[in-house]
C-alpha cells in the first residue's frame, strides 16, 4: 500500500464481499465501499486541480467514510470539519486550509453559506446523483504527498493545520494495527469524531487489517452498549470521560457481560487507578491500551496491557518504529525521573503546520547529533515528562501550563492526576489564575465531576490538605454535574477556566 486509498482499493480486490462498514441496519462490503467512491469520483473530477483542498463537513456514516476515500482517488487533500463547528469556526478553516471546496448534508449546508460560494457547496446526494465518470482517472500522488489537514483544538489561539502526509496515515495505521493485533476478524467500534487523528487512525487501522468498522453516532452509554453487543464490537476506543459515563452506577457495561469486546484504547489524559480497577473489574477479559500521541505525531506511545495494573499513570513506550526521548532544555536526553521536553521521531511525525512556517520551526526541529548531509525533523511535543528506570513515560504537563507556588514547578495535569487519585471524582480540571489581591503567586482552582451523589466537597479538601503538598492544594473547588466537552471529548479548559474566573463563582 502506498497511499491511504489504497487501504479499501487493496480489500476491495482481495476480499470484495467482506464487510467493511455497518452502519445501523446497513452494511457495506469492501467492494462495494470502493465502487461508491468511485462513483463519486465522477462528480469531483474536473472541479479542482490534484492537491486542492476539499473541506468535509459531515457526520459518522457508511457514506462519509465513501466521501473520503472518493476525495482521495480524485486526487484532492480531504480536510475533515466535526459536525459540530458553527460558522465562525467552519469560516477560519476554510479560509486558511484555501480550500475550494466543501462537501456537507442538506442539513448542515447553512453553516458554510458565508465560507464559499453556493457552487462550491456540494451536497453527498447531490454528488452521488452525478453521473460517473467514463474513464475515472486517478491523478499521481506518491506516500510523500499531503494526504490531509487535522486542525488541532489548541489550548489558546486559533487552531493550527497539521499537515499528514500518506506515509504518516499508512505508518499510524500498521503500527497501530500490528500493536493491537487486529485481524479481518474484528470489529471496531467508530465513536470518535474522524476529525480527531485519534478517531481517523481507528478506522484506518482496521481498515488496513481488512476488519469491519461499526458507525456510533450516540454518545449515550445504554446506545454504545446496546451497539456493542448487537454487532459484537472487539474494540473501544476512547477518552477519559467517556469510561466515567460507562462505570456510572447502573450503566450497561457496568451490569451486562460483552463477550466478543477484547480490547479498549484510551488516550486524551491518564486513565486513573479507580477507572483502571473499574474497567477491569466490569469487563475483566479486556485488554486495556493506554495511549499517548498528539496530532503532530499522529501516534507515539502505548502501555501493555498486562503493565497497566502495575503503571496506570503511565503512557508506556514508543510504538513500533517509532523512538520517543525526554530532554532538556539543551536537547540532552534526562535521566530517568527527571522531568523534561517529550520529544517525537519515526514514521509518524508530521510534514509540519500548513501556512504558519514560525510554529513549524518552533516545534518540527532537526535532530540532534547528526552529521550532515544526515537530516531528520524531529517533534518537539511542548509536553512535559519522565522515564521511570524501566523506560516507561510519564506526561506531568505542558511547557505552556507550567508555573510555580512556593517555588516549585508545578502544571495542572499534576493536580488533577492527584486529585484523580482519591477516587472520589469522575473528571477534575485544575486552573492558574492571577490571584485577584495582587499576589505574586497564582491561585490554585479545581473544577470537579463527582463519581457519587454522596460526593462531600469537604471530604475532598481533607483529602488534598492530608495528601498532597502545599503548592499543589486548591484554594477553591467548584462541583459540576457535568464538565463541559470539546467535540472530541476532552474537557473544555477554555469553558471551565472561564466558568471558574466569572464573577458569580469567584467567591
Amino acid at each position: 500500500m502506498y497511499t491511504v486509498a489504497d487501504l479499501v482499493l487493496a480489500n476491495a480486490r482481495t476480499r470484495p464481499e467482506k464487510t467493511a462498514v455497518i452502519d445501523g441496519n446497513d452494511t457495506v462490503s469492501y467492494g462495494q465501499l470502493a465502487d461508491h467512491a468511485w462513483h463519486l469520483v465522477g462528480g469531483l473530477q474536473g472541479l479542482l486541480p490534484a492537491g486542492s483542498r476539499v473541506v468535509l463537513l459531515l457526520p459518522r456514516s457508511a457514506d462519509t467514510l465513501a466521501v473520503y476515500f472518493a476525495a482521495h482517488l480524485a486526487g484532492l487533500v480531504p480536510v475533515i470539519a466535526h459536525e459540530q463547528l458553527r460558522t465562525r469556526q467552519l469560516a477560519h478553516i476554510v479560509d486558511h486550509a484555501e480550500a475550494g471546496l466543501a462537501l456537507t448534508t442538506d442539513r448542515l449546508a447553512a453553516r458554510l453559506s458565508t465560507c464559499l460560494p453556493p457552487q462550491r457547496i456540494l451536497t453527498v446526494p447531490g454528488l452521488a446523483a452525478s453521473p460517473p465518470a467514463a474513464q475515472p482517472v486517478r491523478p499521481r500522488v506518491i506516500g510523500r504527498d499531503l494526504a490531509g489537514l487535522i486542525y488541532t483544538s489548541g489550548s489558546t489561539g486559533r487552531a493550527k493545520g497539521v499537515m499528514l502526509s500518506h506515509d504518516n496515515l499508512l505508518a499510524g495505521a500498521e503500527i497501530v494495527a500490528d500493536y493491537l493485533e487486529l485481524t479481518p476478524k474484528d470489529r471496531t467500534l467508530a465513536l470518535m469524531p474522524l476529525s480527531f487523528d485519534y478517531g481517523l487512525n481507528q478506522v484506518l487501522a482496521t481498515f488496513h487489517a481488512g476488519g469491519t468498522v461499526v458507525i456510533q453516532r450516540s454518545s449515550f452509554a445504554p446506545d454504545i452498549c446496546q451497539t456493542l453487543l448487537a454487532h459484537e464490537v472487539t474494540g473501544l476506543a476512547g477518552v477519559p470521560t467517556l469510561w466515567s459515563d460507562l462505570l456510572r452506577a447502573g450503566s450497561p457495561f457496568v451490569t451486562a457481560r460483552y463477550p466478543a469486546l477484547r480490547y479498549l484504547t484510551n488516550t486524551g489524559g491518564a486513565l486513573t487507578p479507580a477507572a483502571v480497577q473499574a474497567l477491569c473489574s466490569a469487563q475483566p477479559q479486556l485488554a486495556v491500551f493506554a495511549m499517548y500521541g498528539l496530532t503532530e505525531a499522529f501516534r507515539s506511545t502505548y502501555l501493555a496491557p498486562g503493565r497497566l495494573q502495575e503503571k496506570p499513570a503511565s503512557v508506556g513506550r514508543a510504538i513500533p518504529d517509532c523512538q520517543v526521548d525526554v530532554v532538556d532544555d539543551e536537547g540532552r536526553p534526562c535521566p530517568p525521573g527527571e522531568v523534561g521536553e517529550v520529544v517525537h521521531r519515526g514514521p509518524t511525525v508530521a510534514l509540519g503546520y500548513w501556512r504558519d512556517p514560525e510554529a513549524t520551526a518552533r516545534v518540527f526541529r532537526s535532530r540532534p547529533g547528526l552529521r550532515p548531509p544526515l537530516q531528520e525533523t524531529v517533534v518537539y511535543s511542548g509536553d512535559l515528562g519522565y522515564t521511570d528506570a524501566e523506560g516507561d513515560l510519564y506526561i506531568t504537563g505542558r511547557l505552556d501550563e507550567l508555573t510555580k507556588i512556593h517555588g516549585i514547578r508545578v502544571t495542572p495535569t499534576e493536580v488533577e492526576t492527584e486529585v484523580s487519585a482519591a477516587g472520589l471524582t469522575a473528571a477534575a480540571v485544575a486552573v492558574f489564575v492571577a490571584d485577584p489581591s495582587g499576589a505574586s503567586e497564582p491561585r490554585l482552582l479545581l473544577a470537579v465531576q463527582p463519581r457519587e451523589s454522596s460526593f462531600s466537597v469537604d471530604a475532598l479538601h481533607a483529602y488534598c490538605a492530608a495528601e498532597l503538598p502545599p503548592h499543589m492544594r486548591p484554594g477553591r473547588i467548584e462541583v459540576l454535574d457535568e464538565l463541559p466537552r470539546t467535540p472530541h471529548g476532552k474537557p473544555d479548559r477554555q469553558r471551565i477556566r472561564a466558568f471558574l474566573t466569572s464573577e458569580g463563582a469567584d467567591r
